[in-house]
Protein backbone atom coordinates (compact mmCIF):
# COMPACT_ATOMS: atom_id res chain seq x y z
CA UNK A 1 0.00 0.00 0.00
CA UNK A 2 1.21 3.48 -1.16
CA UNK A 3 0.69 6.28 1.84
CA UNK A 4 1.35 9.80 0.35
CA UNK A 5 2.71 11.82 3.54
CA UNK A 6 2.64 15.28 3.91
CA UNK A 7 4.32 17.70 6.85
CA UNK A 8 2.38 20.85 8.07
CA UNK A 9 3.40 23.81 10.00
CA UNK A 10 6.25 23.86 13.18
CA UNK A 11 7.51 20.59 12.18
CA UNK A 12 11.43 21.69 11.75
CA UNK A 13 11.20 22.36 15.83
CA UNK A 14 13.40 19.51 16.76
CA UNK A 15 11.64 17.74 18.69
CA UNK A 16 9.07 17.01 16.23
CA UNK A 17 11.50 16.61 13.61
CA UNK A 18 12.96 14.03 15.50
CA UNK A 19 9.60 12.25 15.67
CA UNK A 20 8.46 12.06 12.09
CA UNK A 21 10.95 10.07 10.38
CA UNK A 22 10.31 6.99 12.59
CA UNK A 23 6.47 7.51 12.76
CA UNK A 24 6.80 7.49 8.93
CA UNK A 25 8.95 4.51 9.08
CA UNK A 26 6.15 2.25 11.17
CA UNK A 27 3.33 4.22 9.02
CA UNK A 28 5.04 2.45 5.80
CA UNK A 29 6.10 -0.91 7.35
CA UNK A 30 2.74 -1.73 8.74
CA UNK A 31 1.09 -0.63 5.70
CA UNK A 32 2.87 -3.28 3.49
CA UNK A 33 2.67 -6.11 6.23
CA UNK A 34 -1.20 -6.02 6.30
CA UNK A 35 -1.54 -5.77 2.55
CA UNK A 36 0.10 -8.62 1.80
CA UNK A 37 -2.02 -10.75 4.07
CA UNK A 38 -5.40 -9.48 3.13
CA UNK A 39 -7.71 -11.70 0.82
CA UNK A 40 -9.26 -8.61 -0.43
CA UNK A 41 -7.41 -8.83 -4.03
CA UNK A 42 -8.56 -12.23 -4.05
CA UNK A 43 -12.15 -11.56 -3.68
CA UNK A 44 -12.53 -8.21 -5.93
CA UNK A 45 -11.62 -6.73 -9.01
CA UNK A 46 -9.17 -3.92 -7.68
CA UNK A 47 -9.06 -0.91 -9.25
CA UNK A 48 -8.20 2.51 -9.10
CA UNK A 49 -10.77 5.93 -10.24
CA UNK A 50 -10.06 9.60 -11.10
CA UNK A 51 -13.93 9.79 -11.01
CA UNK A 52 -16.29 10.94 -8.34
CA UNK A 53 -18.08 8.12 -8.90
CA UNK A 54 -18.22 5.14 -12.10
CA UNK A 55 -20.75 3.66 -14.32
CA UNK A 56 -19.72 -0.17 -14.41
CA UNK A 57 -21.81 -2.00 -17.44
CA UNK A 58 -21.50 -5.47 -19.85
CA UNK A 59 -22.14 -6.09 -23.54
CA UNK A 60 -24.30 -8.79 -24.16
CA UNK A 61 -22.95 -11.37 -26.76
CA UNK A 62 -23.69 -11.22 -30.63
CA UNK A 63 -25.83 -13.91 -31.59
CA UNK A 64 -23.58 -15.40 -33.96
CA UNK A 65 -23.08 -16.50 -37.35
CA UNK A 66 -26.04 -17.83 -39.91
CA UNK A 67 -25.96 -20.54 -43.01
CA UNK A 68 -26.97 -17.92 -45.94
CA UNK A 69 -26.42 -20.34 -48.78
CA UNK A 70 -24.85 -19.65 -51.81
CA UNK A 71 -23.72 -15.52 -52.44
CA UNK A 72 -26.49 -15.15 -49.80
CA UNK A 73 -26.91 -11.54 -47.91
CA UNK A 74 -24.79 -10.95 -44.32
CA UNK A 75 -27.14 -11.05 -41.68
CA UNK A 76 -26.92 -7.71 -39.47
CA UNK A 77 -25.95 -8.84 -35.92
CA UNK A 78 -25.06 -6.40 -32.72
CA UNK A 79 -24.49 -6.18 -29.13
CA UNK A 80 -26.48 -3.72 -26.76
CA UNK A 81 -25.82 -2.90 -23.17
CA UNK A 82 -26.13 -5.18 -20.29
CA UNK A 83 -27.12 -3.66 -17.11
CA UNK A 84 -25.81 -1.20 -15.10
CA UNK A 85 -24.30 -0.14 -11.60
CA UNK A 86 -22.83 2.89 -10.83
CA UNK A 87 -20.31 3.30 -7.92
CA UNK A 88 -19.54 6.53 -6.09
CA UNK A 89 -16.53 6.81 -3.61
CA UNK A 90 -16.80 8.04 0.15
CA UNK A 91 -14.54 9.23 1.71
CA UNK A 92 -12.96 7.67 4.89
CA UNK A 93 -10.86 9.36 7.19
CA UNK A 94 -9.17 9.41 10.71
CA UNK A 95 -6.42 10.59 13.12
CA UNK A 96 -4.30 10.09 16.04
CA UNK A 97 -1.87 12.43 18.20
CA UNK A 98 1.79 11.97 19.94
CA UNK A 99 1.77 14.35 23.01
CA UNK A 100 5.14 16.67 23.03
CA UNK A 101 5.10 15.46 26.55
CA UNK A 102 5.43 11.86 25.01
CA UNK A 103 7.82 13.10 22.65
CA UNK A 104 9.92 15.64 25.15
CA UNK A 105 10.16 12.41 27.58
CA UNK A 106 11.15 9.93 24.49
CA UNK A 107 8.70 7.92 25.03
CA UNK A 108 9.93 5.55 22.00
CA UNK A 109 7.28 2.56 22.38
CA UNK A 110 4.42 4.65 22.66
CA UNK A 111 5.29 6.35 19.94
CA UNK A 112 5.83 2.96 17.79
CA UNK A 113 2.39 1.56 18.87
CA UNK A 114 0.16 4.34 17.87
CA UNK A 115 1.36 4.92 14.29
CA UNK A 116 0.88 0.88 13.95
CA UNK A 117 -2.35 0.66 15.51
CA UNK A 118 -3.40 3.38 13.15
CA UNK A 119 -2.50 1.55 9.80
CA UNK A 120 -3.72 -1.62 11.39
CA UNK A 121 -7.05 0.51 11.92
CA UNK A 122 -7.25 0.96 8.22
CA UNK A 123 -6.49 -2.16 6.44
CA UNK A 124 -8.71 -3.51 9.56
CA UNK A 125 -11.39 -1.25 8.35
CA UNK A 126 -10.75 -2.37 4.35
CA UNK A 127 -10.95 -5.83 5.43
CA UNK A 128 -14.40 -5.55 7.55
CA UNK A 129 -15.78 -3.61 4.88
CA UNK A 130 -15.22 -6.21 2.16
CA UNK A 131 -16.68 -8.96 4.58
CA UNK A 132 -19.54 -6.58 5.74
CA UNK A 133 -20.70 -6.20 1.92
CA UNK A 134 -19.92 -10.54 1.03
CA UNK A 135 -21.79 -11.27 4.60
CA UNK A 136 -25.07 -8.58 3.54
CA UNK A 137 -25.13 -10.74 0.12
CA UNK A 138 -25.04 -14.20 1.47
CA UNK A 139 -27.99 -13.01 3.93
CA UNK A 140 -29.74 -11.64 0.81
CA UNK A 141 -29.75 -8.24 1.96
CA UNK A 142 -29.81 -5.28 -1.14
CA UNK A 143 -28.01 -2.73 1.28
CA UNK A 144 -25.43 -3.08 4.37
CA UNK A 145 -24.99 -0.84 7.49
CA UNK A 146 -21.30 -0.77 8.01
CA UNK A 147 -20.28 2.47 10.61
CA UNK A 148 -23.27 4.32 10.15
CA UNK A 149 -23.60 4.91 6.18
CA UNK A 150 -25.56 2.51 3.90
CA UNK A 151 -23.93 0.80 1.14
CA UNK A 152 -25.64 -0.69 -2.21
CA UNK A 153 -24.71 -4.71 -2.46
CA UNK A 154 -27.41 -5.41 -5.24
CA UNK A 155 -26.10 -6.56 -8.13
CA UNK A 156 -26.55 -4.53 -11.95
CA UNK A 157 -29.50 -6.29 -12.86
CA UNK A 158 -31.11 -4.56 -9.66
CA UNK A 159 -31.52 -7.73 -7.43
CA UNK A 160 -29.59 -9.26 -4.40
CA UNK A 161 -26.38 -10.55 -5.65
CA UNK A 162 -27.02 -13.71 -4.17
CA UNK A 163 -30.91 -15.01 -5.74
CA UNK A 164 -32.88 -17.50 -7.17
CA UNK A 165 -34.48 -15.28 -10.14
CA UNK A 166 -31.93 -13.36 -12.16
CA UNK A 167 -33.57 -11.93 -14.97
CA UNK A 168 -31.75 -11.60 -18.28
CA UNK A 169 -31.78 -8.39 -20.14
CA UNK A 170 -32.48 -9.73 -23.55
CA UNK A 171 -33.60 -13.38 -23.48
CA UNK A 172 -33.37 -16.47 -21.55
CA UNK A 173 -34.86 -17.79 -18.18
CA UNK A 174 -34.10 -16.17 -15.08
CA UNK A 175 -31.23 -18.20 -13.05
CA UNK A 176 -30.40 -18.59 -9.55
CA UNK A 177 -26.67 -18.95 -7.86
CA UNK A 178 -28.28 -18.82 -4.49
CA UNK A 179 -28.36 -22.53 -3.00
CA UNK A 180 -29.48 -24.56 -0.12
CA UNK A 181 -27.61 -27.17 0.00
CA UNK A 182 -24.83 -27.73 2.58
CA UNK A 183 -21.35 -28.22 1.65
CA UNK A 184 -20.17 -31.54 0.79
CA UNK A 185 -18.08 -33.76 -2.23
CA UNK A 186 -21.48 -34.01 -4.18
CA UNK A 187 -22.55 -30.18 -3.60
CA UNK A 188 -19.46 -28.92 -4.59
CA UNK A 189 -19.44 -31.08 -7.65
CA UNK A 190 -23.13 -30.24 -8.31
CA UNK A 191 -22.21 -25.68 -7.42
CA UNK A 192 -19.38 -26.21 -10.30
CA UNK A 193 -21.49 -27.92 -13.03
CA UNK A 194 -24.56 -25.51 -12.35
CA UNK A 195 -22.04 -22.74 -12.71
CA UNK A 196 -20.04 -23.92 -15.78
CA UNK A 197 -23.95 -23.42 -17.08
CA UNK A 198 -24.36 -20.04 -16.19
CA UNK A 199 -26.03 -17.95 -19.19
CA UNK A 200 -25.48 -14.41 -20.22
CA UNK A 201 -27.68 -11.81 -21.00
CA UNK A 202 -28.58 -12.72 -24.47
CA UNK A 203 -28.46 -16.48 -23.45
CA UNK A 204 -25.33 -17.56 -24.46
CA UNK A 205 -23.31 -19.51 -22.35
CA UNK A 206 -20.13 -18.15 -21.04
CA UNK A 207 -16.94 -19.36 -19.34
CA UNK A 208 -17.76 -19.27 -16.03
CA UNK A 209 -15.01 -21.98 -14.43
CA UNK A 210 -15.21 -21.50 -10.40
CA UNK A 211 -11.67 -22.15 -8.74
CA UNK A 212 -12.24 -20.62 -5.41
CA UNK A 213 -14.34 -21.79 -1.85
CA UNK A 214 -14.75 -18.84 0.22
CA UNK A 215 -15.88 -20.06 3.55
CA UNK A 216 -16.45 -17.95 7.65
CA UNK A 217 -14.27 -19.42 10.39
CA UNK A 218 -16.44 -22.67 10.99
CA UNK A 219 -14.57 -25.96 12.48
CA UNK A 220 -17.14 -28.41 11.02
CA UNK A 221 -17.14 -26.69 7.39
CA UNK A 222 -13.62 -26.62 7.00
CA UNK A 223 -13.31 -30.20 7.96
CA UNK A 224 -15.52 -30.74 5.00
CA UNK A 225 -13.91 -28.24 2.52
CA UNK A 226 -10.63 -29.82 3.04
CA UNK A 227 -11.64 -33.78 3.23
CA UNK A 228 -13.46 -33.50 0.22
CA UNK A 229 -10.75 -31.68 -1.72
CA UNK A 230 -7.74 -33.13 0.19
CA UNK A 231 -6.80 -36.13 -1.05
CA UNK A 232 -6.20 -37.94 -4.37
CA UNK A 233 -8.20 -40.61 -3.28
CA UNK A 234 -11.91 -40.99 -1.97
CA UNK A 235 -11.07 -42.42 1.72
CA UNK A 236 -14.59 -43.28 2.07
CA UNK A 237 -15.15 -45.67 -0.56
CA UNK A 238 -13.84 -49.17 -0.33
CA UNK A 239 -12.23 -48.86 -3.78
CA UNK A 240 -10.61 -45.75 -3.39
CA UNK A 241 -11.76 -44.12 -6.05
CA UNK A 242 -10.32 -41.12 -7.74
CA UNK A 243 -11.09 -37.52 -6.02
CA UNK A 244 -11.08 -35.22 -9.53
CA UNK A 245 -11.42 -32.37 -6.89
CA UNK A 246 -8.36 -33.07 -5.65
CA UNK A 247 -5.93 -30.07 -6.25
CA UNK A 248 -7.95 -28.09 -8.39
CA UNK A 249 -9.12 -25.54 -5.42
CA UNK A 250 -7.91 -22.45 -3.77
CA UNK A 251 -9.84 -22.31 -0.17
CA UNK A 252 -10.19 -19.07 1.65
CA UNK A 253 -10.64 -19.12 4.95
CA UNK A 254 -11.89 -15.24 6.35
CA UNK A 255 -12.44 -15.14 10.02
CA UNK A 256 -13.99 -11.42 9.23
CA UNK A 257 -16.37 -12.97 7.61
CA UNK A 258 -17.56 -14.15 10.89
CA UNK A 259 -19.21 -11.50 12.30
CA UNK A 260 -21.58 -10.45 9.31
CA UNK A 261 -23.26 -14.22 8.61
CA UNK A 262 -25.72 -16.50 10.48
CA UNK A 263 -24.09 -18.79 11.86
CA UNK A 264 -26.16 -20.15 14.80
CA UNK A 265 -28.10 -23.37 14.94
CA UNK A 266 -25.73 -25.26 12.75
CA UNK A 267 -25.54 -22.62 9.52
CA UNK A 268 -22.68 -22.62 7.18
CA UNK A 269 -22.65 -20.90 4.04
CA UNK A 270 -20.43 -21.65 1.87
CA UNK A 271 -19.16 -19.74 -2.08
CA UNK A 272 -17.69 -20.97 -5.26
CA UNK A 273 -15.98 -18.20 -7.06
CA UNK A 274 -14.21 -17.69 -10.33
CA UNK A 275 -11.12 -15.30 -9.55
CA UNK A 276 -10.42 -15.07 -13.26
CA UNK A 277 -14.15 -14.44 -14.91
CA UNK A 278 -14.55 -11.68 -11.36
CA UNK A 279 -10.63 -9.94 -12.83
CA UNK A 280 -12.12 -9.99 -16.43
CA UNK A 281 -15.76 -8.94 -16.22
CA UNK A 282 -15.70 -7.21 -12.75
CA UNK A 283 -18.24 -9.26 -10.36
CA UNK A 284 -16.87 -8.08 -7.12
CA UNK A 285 -15.80 -4.22 -7.69
CA UNK A 286 -13.45 -2.54 -5.70
CA UNK A 287 -11.64 1.15 -7.16
CA UNK A 288 -9.96 3.46 -4.83
CA UNK A 289 -10.34 7.38 -5.66
CA UNK A 290 -7.57 8.28 -3.07
CA UNK A 291 -5.32 6.20 -1.62
CA UNK A 292 -4.28 6.95 1.76
CA UNK A 293 -2.85 10.56 2.47
CA UNK A 294 -1.64 11.11 6.05
CA UNK A 295 -0.45 14.44 7.23
CA UNK A 296 1.22 15.74 9.99
CA UNK A 297 0.73 19.00 11.74
CA UNK A 298 1.10 20.84 15.26
CA UNK A 299 -1.99 21.13 17.40
CA UNK A 300 -1.63 25.14 18.27
CA UNK A 301 -3.78 24.15 21.95
CA UNK A 302 -2.34 21.12 22.55
CA UNK A 303 1.52 21.38 20.77
CA UNK A 304 0.56 17.58 20.30
CA UNK A 305 1.82 15.98 16.97
CA UNK A 306 -1.84 15.26 15.00
CA UNK A 307 -1.96 12.85 12.34
CA UNK A 308 -4.44 12.30 9.80
CA UNK A 309 -5.27 9.98 7.32
CA UNK A 310 -7.91 10.71 4.69
CA UNK A 311 -8.73 8.23 1.83
CA UNK A 312 -11.54 7.30 -0.61
CA UNK A 313 -12.84 4.10 -1.87
CA UNK A 314 -15.69 2.01 -2.32
CA UNK A 315 -16.98 -1.27 -3.67
CA UNK A 316 -20.04 -3.25 -4.74
CA UNK A 317 -21.08 -6.36 -6.30
CA UNK A 318 -21.64 -5.88 -10.16
CA UNK A 319 -22.30 -9.32 -12.62
CA UNK A 320 -23.70 -11.93 -10.41
CA UNK A 321 -22.06 -14.52 -12.56
CA UNK A 322 -18.76 -14.49 -10.82
CA UNK A 323 -19.87 -16.57 -7.76
CA UNK A 324 -22.77 -18.81 -5.83
CA UNK A 325 -23.46 -19.40 -2.64
CA UNK A 326 -24.80 -23.08 -0.78
CA UNK A 327 -26.16 -24.04 2.50
CA UNK A 328 -28.75 -21.07 2.45
CA UNK A 329 -32.50 -21.36 3.86
CA UNK A 330 -34.45 -20.47 0.87
CA UNK A 331 -32.28 -21.10 -1.93
CA UNK A 332 -32.94 -22.94 -4.79
CA UNK A 333 -31.76 -27.13 -4.75
CA UNK A 334 -28.77 -27.88 -6.89
CA UNK A 335 -29.44 -29.82 -9.77
CA UNK A 336 -28.31 -33.06 -10.21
Amino acid sequence: MKIIFSEGSGLNDSIYGKCQAPIRMFLEQRGEQFERQSVLKDLFLMGKSENYGDLMTTMTAMSGFEPVGENGAYPLDGMQEGYQKLLVYDTWKDSFSISAEMMEDSKVMDMKKQPAAFITSYNRTRELFGAALYGGAISGKDKVLYKGREFDIKSADGVSMFHTAHPAKVSGDTQANKFSDAFSADALGKMETAMHLFRGDNDEILDVAPDTILIPEVGSLKKEVFAAIGADKEPTTSNNAFNYQYGRWNVIVWSYLNQFVDLSEGNAPWILLDSKYNQTYGGAVWNDRVQLAVRSTVDENTDANVWRGRSRFNATFNDWRFAAVGGIEGGTALPD
